[in-house]
């Protein structure tokens, strides 16, 4: 007979979570800085993708040099988003991310935020830790798992460790370190246009022409589903994300000395605002209809029957302005008044 533990066990494989889908979650990596006032867009989005009034969140502050006060912001704010639970799980040391018990908090999860801070201390705790394993455990079942600022670049497989912003891409200008790899080939970079970091962000895909350069404004997420076989990569927010493509690149990078600027010639750049659908599989722009507010529907139709009014009496050319402006007068009396 199987004892109590292995039943548990069966049944959640059976009975998969309120709020998560078979098959891997969501990423999203936000760019630092988002709104926790006003309209909270990417935060709401999360605890939307985490299951909503079903969420149960686990918050991961080990990048964050502050104390409790942290996991008690983000308790607050997912609480007040709908989120039916928050907890926390904050290793310190390799030693605690190995710790079962801690690593079991993670189990019964729908969503995953790493806060910001700095991102090589987060790396160099649990990548490589059964805590990093269960993180990328719990995405492959459907978890979302998402990041601010140092919890977005942790997110890919090549990782900014640290270094200064500046437009040009210079030797030695950062260096880069293991992220948990949820996102293959590539490198994330957060706070992008607020901290000029278009100079660090060229100078790693100008040495690593195969990896995709990825950097995500404040208030801003790149949210990357899994789809047929293919990662797509949607913004939302109220900023940008920006793409660095190096695979036609000529670069000098193998040989520039010091601090020396690289020649970087031939990086297919893509800026993304909200609403844009990139392919990372192919690294393409996914072309999609523009929405429209349904509040402005209206405002349009009328528009476009008036433009079509204009041009059946611009095409009636034997019409006087006078009788034209009879007419519309007519079409419109309360406009006219007005």
């Amino acid at each position: 007979m199987p004892n109590g533990l292995d039943e548990q066990d069966a049944a959640a494989d059976r009975d998969p979570q309120p709020g998560v889908t078979p098959g891997p979650g969501p990423l999203m990596a936000i760019g630092g800085a988002e709104d926790k006032l006003g309209k909270r867009t990417v935060l709401a989005s999360f605890v939307e993708h985490a299951g909503g009034e079903h969420a149960r969140i686990a918050v991961v502050p080990t990048a964050s040099s502050l104390g409790p006060e942290v996991v008690e912001v983000y308790d607050a704010l997912f609480r007040k988003l709908g989120a039916a639970d928050v907890i926390a799980a904050r290793p310190e040391t390799r030693e605690e991310a190995n710790d079962p018990g801690l690593v079991a908090r993670l189990d019964t999860v729908t969503g995953i935020f790493m806060t910001g801070g700095n991102q090589l201390k987060l790396s160099a705790v649990i990548s490589g830790t059964a805590f990093g394993d269960a993180i990328k455990a719990a995405h492959e079942r459907g978890v979302v798992v998402a990041g601010t600022s140092a919890g977005a670049s942790i997110q890919s497989s090549h990782m900014v460790a640290f270094g200064p912003g500046g437009q040009t891409p210079k030797q030695r200008m950062t260096q880069v370190a293991a992220g948990l790899g949820l996102v293959d080939s590539c490198v994330i970079d957060q706070h992008f246009g607020q901290r000029n970091r278009y100079g660090r962000l060229l100078m790693i895909v100008a040495q690593s022409p195969s990896l995709l350069g990825i950097g995500v404004d404040e208030d801003t997420a790149a949210v990357i589903t899994h789809t047929g076989g293919e990662d797509l990569l949607t913004v939302e927010g109220r900023g940008a994300v920006t793409i660095f493509d190096g695979r036609a690149i000529v670069s000098n990078a193998h040989e520039a000395r010091k601090t020396a600027p690289l020649l970087a010639s031939g990086v297919v750049m893509h800026v993304l605002p909200e609403g844009s659908v990139f392919d990372l599989t192919e690294r393409r722009l996914v072309r999609q209809q523009a929405e429209v507010d349904p509040s402005e529907a209206e405002e349009l139709a009328v528009a476009g029957r008036d433009l079509r009014r204009l041009a059946r009496d611009i095409a009636a050319g034997d019409v006087s302005p006078t009788q034209l402006r009879r007419r519309r007068a007519r079409q419109h009396p309360e406009g006219e008044r007005a």
